[in-house]
């Protein structure tokens, strides 16, 4: 059943940011009004449909046994099977959008490929990878920046962080996190054996400037000379720039800009996400620890995936999913088939829970 006076608190809650909204605040205050507001406006139209689907099977049920004649209370007798049916959809969409939500779902995000074990294997890999992320975020309409790349001598990358802007891109990446694992003939093997290599993926909630407060005294800001491809500005200006965050020793660096401030500014993005990750997973390591869902700890170190070229296939471990279509996935353009059956299988597994909770 879904629960009355829960819905009826968010009903009301949804009313009072409404109001507070439309009474013109402005700053922070707005940012955070209309953060919630987007959050909850799903969930509502999800209970008012519920709501009057329900009112309307209650009148075709009086109607179906007082309706005088046969073939009307027949007629009415056959709407309320329809919105039976129809109401028992809604009730599970509902009971989905009523699941405690992530509170950084609704978050852009950040997200870091890197190479594993396997040479130049890997990182040709990773270099597929990106591409995959890259193109399946194009697909979503959402809008991404290369905030640092480390290029291999093939071609591959060693390293990438790429900046994916949008709504809900974070409910929908979370689960890429781990190893990834590939088996396949790599370009560099004359002999035609298959080698097994991998890359780590992990994807950072992207904070707003009013979930993570950073206290200058608490940073050690240097600069330096940009190294790698870069022509003459290399070595000329110090426009790299390494952020130490004292308290916690988190360092991060960035050297793509030209531009020392810009730099700076991507340092301090990325710096942002790390302290926001770490504090999100101390405060959820107890939960966590309690719940074996279907979809695993998130662990980065955990394998999440193989992506087997001599069979054509991707499997992923967490739920056994295997589709024959690796080509597709690692061009990205079927990479929402996985990402989606994630969603949905973590979906389940937390109904599964509140329900055995009672």
């Amino acid at each position: 059943m879904i629960p009355t006076a829960k819905l009826e608190r968010l009903l009301d809650r949804f009313a009072a940011v409404e109001a507070e909204l439309a009474s013109g605040v402005a700053g922070a205050s707005f940012v955070k009004l209309s953060k919630e507001y987007a959050e909850l406006d799903p969930v509502v139209k999800a209970a008012r449909a519920y709501r009057e689907t329900e009112k309307q099977l209650a009148d075709a049920k009086i109607l179906a046994e007082e309706g005088g004649e046969i073939e009307l209370r027949d007629m009415f007798a056959e709407e309320a099977a329809n919105l039976k049916h129809k109401l028992e959809t809604l009730e599970h969409e509902l009971r989905i959008q009523l699941l405690p939500k992530d509170a950084a779902d609704s978050s852009s995000a950040i997200l870091e490929i890197r190479a594993g074990t396997g040479g130049d294997e890997a990182a040709l890999f990773a270099g597929d990878l990106l591409k995959m992320y890259t193109r399946y975020c194009q697909l979503q309409g959402w809008k991404t920046e290369v905030m640092s790349l480390s290029d291999s001598d093939l071609g591959g990358i060693k390293e990438a962080v790429l900046e994916v802007s949008g709504e809900g891109v974070y409910a929908k990446l979370k689960f890429e996190s781990g190893g990834h694992r590939v088996q396949r003939v790599p370009v560099t093997e004359a002999g035609g054996r298959i080698h097994t290599s991998a890359a780590t993926v992990a994807v950072l909630p992207e904070p707003e400037d009013v979930d993570i407060q950073i206290d200058e005294k608490d940073l050690r800001i240097d600069v330096y000379r940009s190294s790698g491809a870069g022509g003459q500005h290399v070595n000329k200006t110090e426009s790299a720039v390494r952020i130490t965050h004292l308290p916690t020793g988190l360092a991060v660096a960035q050297q793509t800009e030209k531009s020392q401030h810009k730099n700076k500014a991507q340092a301090m993005k990325l710096l942002k996400a790390r302290l926001y990750d770490m504090e999100r997973e101390r405060v959820d390591s107890a939960r966590a620890s309690q719940r074996k869902g279907l979809i695993g700890s998130g662990d980065r170190s955990e394998r999440i995936r193989t992506y087997n070229f001599p069979q054509g296939r991707v499997t992923d471990h967490r739920i056994n999913l295997t589709l024959y279509k690796l080509d597709h996935i690692i061009a990205g353009d079927d990479l929402g088939d996985i990402v989606e059956a994630l969603v949905t299988e973590d979906q389940a597994s937390r109904l599964a829970e509140l329900e055995a909770e009672g």
